[in-house]
């Protein structure tokens, strides 16, 4: 019994053996006849890689010449982009030999399983569409994205992705479709933004002169704009200080310095009229008996 079982393992050895021996003589075979247009083919992969990258510089300068809007521009030339690679492909693989349509049809045959496994990738897709038709955002604007609370200036919008850069140069990719099917908030789209300030005083300190010191700090700023309306008022009273509310407008390219400039003059306006900020303190009595 035990010599046969060795036999059979030996036959199907053999077999196995002259089985992937002819495989591999198969596929020489096929290489050498199509070795010629697998040159070819991979010649004009190259060739058609170079074009694609020319056509894409030359596209991209057109659209800078006809001052198209950059979140446009930006999403078309990913569409072009892709629609090169998928030409390239076709006519590499038509030159080796492969028959296109069959390709297609296969290809036709996989898009249902495709798009049931890439539901991701199609949202994202549409997505896009909608940023690039309703446009809540665009390139340069400063958006916060209030799910995940993800912020940062747009700088593309692909056809799947928007990429954002942070203020600490950052760079952050979101689905557009997450920021389609989501609320964001556009920090930049107004040309003017409310600066909203909370300045706490001891309880001690003349209300009326802390807010007209304010009010003079406010003035001297130039980045405030005075035309419009300005608020400084009692907000609360708090456990160890009195909070003066402070709502001005500036430009919205200019918030960040004209919030910088009022908090540090205020400071120092205080300090020359010995109005004092205070700090979180508790107070003891001991009352004895």
């Amino acid at each position: 019994m035990t010599s046969h079982l060795l036999q059979g393992l030996a036959a199907t050895t053999v077999f196995d053996g002259s089985f992937f021996e002819s495989q591999i003589t198969k596929i020489w075979d096929w290489f050498l006849g199509k070795a010629g247009s697998v040159l070819i083919a991979l010649v004009c992969l190259w060739i058609g890689l170079k074009v694609s990258k020319w056509i894409m510089k030359w596209i991209r300068k057109s659209f800078e010449k006809t001052k198209l809007d950059p979140t446009v521009s930006s999403f078309l030339g990913s569409m072009i982009h892709i629609v090169l690679y998928v030409l390239i492909f076709i006519t590499v693989v038509s030159i080796m030999g492969i028959q296109v349509t069959s390709f297609v049809t296969l290809l036709g045959t996989a898009g249902v399983t495709l798009g049931l496994a890439l539901q991701g990738s199609l949202s994202n897709f549409a997505g896009g569409v909608l940023i690039l038709i309703l446009k809540p955002f665009v390139i340069g604007d400063y958006i916060r994205e209030d799910t995940h609370m993800n912020e940062g200036t747009v700088i593309s919008i692909d056809i799947f992705y928007t990429r954002l850069r942070t203020y600490d140069g950052k760079v952050v990719v979101i689905p557009n479709g997450t920021l389609s099917n989501t609320s964001l908030t556009n920090l930049t789209k107004q040309e003017k933004r409310r600066l909203d300030l909370n300045i706490p005083v001891e309880y001690d300190v003349d209300l009326r002169k802390a807010k007209q010191v304010i009010d003079s700090v406010l003035v001297q700023e130039h980045l405030v704009l005075q035309e419009e309306p300005k608020d400084i008022v009692l907000d609360a009273f708090q456990d160890s200080s009195m909070m003066i509310l402070v709502h001005v407008w500036v430009k919205t390219g200019d918030y960040w310095q004209a919030k910088w400039n009022v908090m540090e003059q205020i400071k120092y306006a205080f300090d020359e009229e010995g109005i004092v900020i205070p700090f979180n303190q508790l107070d003891v009595h001991m009352i004895q008996k």
